[in-house]
């Protein structure tokens, strides 16, 4: 199943990603895309914060759209464009209830594992891992096919971490490397008997020297040609259940050019 799901609620303010998600679902060309339409509720500057949650009422409504359109399709596989990184709760939980043996590659400057209440900018694409781990808001338990265990989620890219991400992170001995090591990756999930993989890829993780059309610039990241390598790895050691590609905010193809390999190997 393809979808396109320019979600940008999560994020706030959201300014560009909606349009940087229009731009790479032009590019893609690809007419199996289905549009999932996104609420008509207040939100941004004039949404409401519920649950320590901005923009609560517009994210709880279209995921649950999302929700609803994957649960009549029961495909077996997901690829989505979008958006911002609070989408992810729909895909994520219903694979994992479809593969027991699933793991979650989080390509992400940022943890994304916050609860509500420990979240400095309460904004809910900080939250998805935490709300898939059925440790969020529990009013958005509903939105969840299932829950996944913290040793599931695996980092690659992460270096903007909050005190209290940091601390679950550790508390769950969660998969969070400095560095990227393509081959300790791989062993790590086989040594775990995963089979199937969703590739999570918000576009800041990487260096952005090397692409800086993204929602936030975090210095450091992977440069391209790695999060390249490590995705055609990943391809050829298991299965990958679903990708989505993230939080970019280029307006023109000629943007896209630095990643256009990395959207035709998870779009394509």
């Amino acid at each position: 199943m393809k979808i396109y799901f320019p979600q940008w609620q999560g994020s706030g303010t959201g300014q560009g990603i909606e349009d940087g998600a229009k731009t790479i679902l032009e590019y893609v060309n690809d007419a199996e895309f289905i549009n999932i339409p996104l609420s008509t509720a207040e939100a941004g500057i004039s949404g409401k914060k519920i649950h320590d949650i901005n923009n609560y009422e517009a994210i709880t409504d279209q995921l649950s759209r999302l929700k609803k359109e994957v649960d009549n399709n029961q495909p077996q596989t997901i690829q989505i464009i979008g958006g911002d990184c609070g989408l992810e709760i729909v895909p994520v939980s219903y694979l994992n209830q479809k593969y027991p043996k699933l793991g979650v590659i989080w390509f992400d400057a940022h943890a994304d594992i916050n609860r509500p209440c420990d979240s400095p900018s309460c904004n809910f694409h900080g939250m998805p891992l935490r709300t898939l781990l059925g440790e969020g808001e529990k009013n958005m338990n509903p939105l969840l096919f299932s829950t996944i265990q913290a040793s599931q989620i695996h980092y690659i890219g992460l270096r903007d971490i909050d005190d209290a991400e940091q601390e679950r992170i550790d508390n769950g001995n969660i998969y969070a490397p400095t560095k990227l090591d393509i081959e300790d990756v791989v062993q790590i999930l086989t040594s775990k008997k995963i089979t199937h993989l969703y590739l999570h890829f918000d576009f800041d993780c990487l260096e952005p020297a090397d692409y800086d059309k993204t929602y936030y610039r975090v210095p450091n990241g992977l440069k391209i040609e790695e999060a390249e390598t490590c995705i055609k790895a990943l391809q050829h050691h298991f299965t990958i259940a679903g990708s989505s590609v993230l939080e970019s905010v280029a307006i023109s193809s000629s943007e896209l050019k630095p990643i256009e390999n990395i959207i035709k190997m998870l779009m394509l």
